[in-house]
C-alpha cells in the first residue's frame, strides 16, 4: 500500500516527534495511506566516521514509544551502512518510491542525504517531483526555550536537569540494562544492588537518583528505588563507571534480569567519604529521601 513516509532519527521519541506523528497520522488517514517512520541503524554519524550521539531511548524501546502514540505506524530501523551512505540522492529518491510506495515524504528542513551529504530539503523535493511523491515538512512543537529536540533532551540529561529532560520527552528520561554480579559490598553493609550492565542510554551526571524499577519485559513497576551512577570513590573508584540501584522493600534474585529504571529526581552528587561508616550514614539518609520523594508522588 501507498506510503506517507517520515524520515529522522526519532531518538527518543519526544513531544516534537509525538507531535509530528499526529499531524502524519491525520494527513496518512485522510489520503489513505500507510504511515512509515523510516530511521536507520546505527546512527548514520557513526558509520560516516563521526562520534554518535548517545542514545536516549533503545531501538526496542524506541518502537514502544511510537506504538503507544500510533499503535499502526510501521518502524523501520533501515541499516545503514558505507554502501547505502554512498548512494546518490537520485538513488536515494527512487528507493523510498520503490521500497515504501512513498507518496508523500516528511523531512526536516535541515535533512541531508545522498553521498557526501550531497542531497537537502529542496533536492528531494525536485527528485520528488519527477518521481511522484511531495517532499514537505511538518510544523515542529516547542515552548518558550525553543523547539523539542532530542539535542535538547540529551543535552538537559547531561547536565542533570531532570525537570527540562522530562519536560522535552513528555515522560522521565529511562536507563535500562541487564542485572550482573558485581563486588556485593552493598549486602555487606545493608544495601544490596541491582548492578545494570550495558546500559545503552545517555547517563545523567554521576550521583544519586530517586528511580522506579521496572521490570522491562513485562512493565510492571517492581519498586521504588535509590541510584547510584558513578564510581564509587569511597570504596572502589578504579573500577570504571556504575549504575547501580537500591530497591526499596523488595527482595528477590534478579541476576540476569532486564530492568527499566525511570529517573526522577536527582538528590546529591556523588562523593567520597572519610570512612564507610560515614557512607552508610549518608546511604541511609538518601534512601529516605527517595521514599519520600516517590511515595509524595504516588498519592
Amino acid at each position: 500500500m501507498s506510503a506517507i513516509v517520515v524520515i529522522g532519527n526519532f531518538d527518543g521519541v519526544h513531544r516534537g516527534h509525538a507531535h509530528v506523528l499526529v499531524e502524519a497520522r491525520a494527513e496518512a488517514t485522510s489520503r489513505g495511506l500507510e504511515l512509515v517512520l523510516l530511521s536507520f541503524k546505527p546512527h548514520p554519524r557513526a558509520v560516516l566516521g563521526g562520534s554518535a550521539p548517545p542514545l536516549l531511548t533503545s531501538p526496542q524501546r524506541k518502537r514502544e514509544l511510537v506504538a503507544a502514540i500510533d499503535a499502526k505506524a510501521q518502524v523501520v530501523l533501515h541499516p545503514f551502512d558505507r554502501t547505502y551512505a554512498a548512494q546518490s540522492p537520485s538513488q536515494f529518491a527512487d528507493r523510498l518510491r520503490a521500497e515504501f510506495d512513498a507518496q508523500v515524504v516528511v523531512v526536516g528542513q535541515n535533512f541531508r542525504f545522498g553521498k557526501e551529504r550531497a542531497g537537502n530539503f529542496d533536492t528531494l523535493r525536485d527528485l520528488g517531483v519527477s518521481r511522484g511523491f511531495e517532499t514537505k515538512t511538518l510544523s515542529l512543537l516547542g515552548d518558550s526555550h525553543g523547539p523539542f529536540s532530542s539535542t535538547r533532551a540529551r543535552k538537559a540529561i547531561q547536565a542533570g536537569d531532570l525537570e527540562e529532560a522530562r519536560n522535552v520527552l513528555g515522560r522521565p528520561h529511562m536507563l535500562s540494562g541487564v542485572v550482573g554480579r558485581g563486588k556485593q559490598l552493598g549486602r555487606t553493609i545493608g544495601f544490596p544492588t541491582a548492578n545494570l550492565v550495558e546500559v545503552p542510554e545517555v547517563l545523567p551526571p554521576f550521583g544519586i537518583y530517586a528511580v522506579l524499577v521496572e521490570d522491562e519485559e513485562s512493565g510492571t513497576l517492581l519498586a521504588n528505588g535509590a541510584m547510584n551512577v558513578g564510581t564509587n570513590p569511597t570504596t572502589d573508584a578504579d573500577d570504571g563507571v556504575k549504575v547501580e540501584v537500591f530497591l526499596l522493600d523488595f527482595d528477590a534474585d534478579l541476576y540476569g534480569k532486564r530492568l527499566r529504571i525511570q529517573v526522577k529526581h536527582r538528590l546529591r552528587e556523588e562523593r567520597k567519604f572519610d570512612s564507610l561508616q560515614a557512607l552508610v550514614s549518608q546511604m541511609n539518609l538518601d534512601v529516605a529521601e527517595s521514599r519520600r520523594l516517590l511515595e509524595a508522588e504516588s498519592k
